[in-house]
């Protein structure tokens, strides 16, 4: 099996396990707070890492600057995306909000041309203006010339997760494996998420079963599993959108999930919206660069 093979399994694995993340958080969001169910999903994460890491024998970062660097990629990747992506869940469906996530590629790419001087075609820049005019849409077609400040919310963790792909990749090139990147970043973002340590201990005490085993799986699953492959797969590709692209597919099984699980059904607004953010990222992952 080629290495761009095993990328795309790894990819479209983490896309799958990232879907299940949207109906999911909504159903531990009933019980458990948005920034004390941040805590719990990244320390459960951490936990399985570095047994994962213990067992590989990873190694720890080798100056005082990585530190930095690795509290950067967490606190980006982790405390900062899981507080914006709860908080958001509120208030979205899990179509809308995977919808605004699937932001995330152009995003990237867009950082990826500034940083690591990866080109974009003028269709490509058209692309991404069109992306945001389907962001645009589901932020004020309901919301009565108000904005919808749930899809604030996922637009910002859209925001600073391109920030960590872009940091997976620096970490990536300076020598550390995928299990390395993750598991001192998730460990990072962690940390940077203790101040709200006693409010999900409190908040545990009261939760159902149903709640707490969903927690247990979102923590091991969409967290540590999730950004353990999608590393894997950013380590085998050449290209940064070679992996990124694969986000598109999020609304489609988010949706299904969502209507599986919740029994949502997606609106009008969301609807024109995800047509028009799709077709645009689509069309930007085949002729935009």
């Amino acid at each position: 099996m080629t290495d761009k093979t095993k990328s795309v399994l790894f990819a479209l694995t983490t896309i799958l396990l990232w879907s299940s993340a949207f109906p999911l958080t909504k159903v531990a969001t009933a019980y458990i707070q948005p920034n004390a169910l941040g805590f719990l999903r990244c320390s459960i994460a951490a936990v399985i890492l570095i047994i994962i890491g213990i067992i590989n024998k990873i190694k720890l970062p080798r100056k005082p600057s990585h530190v930095l660097l690795f509290f950067l990629s967490g606190g980006l990747g982790f405390t900062l995306y899981m507080i914006t992506f709860n908080t958001g869940m509120l208030t979205l469906s899990s179509a809308m909000a995977s919808l605004v996530i699937a932001t995330t590629p152009v995003l990237t790419a867009i950082g990826a041309s500034i940083i690591y001087k990866e080109r974009i075609k003028p269709l490509g820049w058209a692309c991404i203006a069109a992306a945001f005019l389907g962001v645009a849409i589901l932020l004020l077609w309901d919301s009565q010339l108000s904005i919808n400040s749930g899809c604030i919310w996922i637009l910002c963790a859209s925001s600073v997760f391109c920030g960590y792909n872009l940091m997976n990749r620096k970490l990536l090139s300076m020598g550390y494996n995928a299990v390395e990147c993750v598991t001192w970043s998730i460990l990072c973002g962690a940390l940077l998420l203790l101040p709200f340590a006693p409010a999900a201990a409190a908040q545990v005490a009261g939760a159902t079963w149903e709640a707490l085993l969903t927690v247990v799986y979102l923590g091991a699953m969409p967290s540590a599993a999730a950004y353990l492959f999608w590393s894997r797969a950013f380590s085998m590709a050449k290209k940064t959108s070679d992996v990124t692209n694969f986000q598109f597919l999020t609304p489609l099984v988010s949706t299904v999930l969502g209507f599986i699980i919740l029994g949502e059904i997606p609106g009008v607004s969301t609807l024109v919206g995800g047509i028009i953010i799709i077709s645009s990222i689509v069309l930007f992952g085949l002729k935009g660069r």
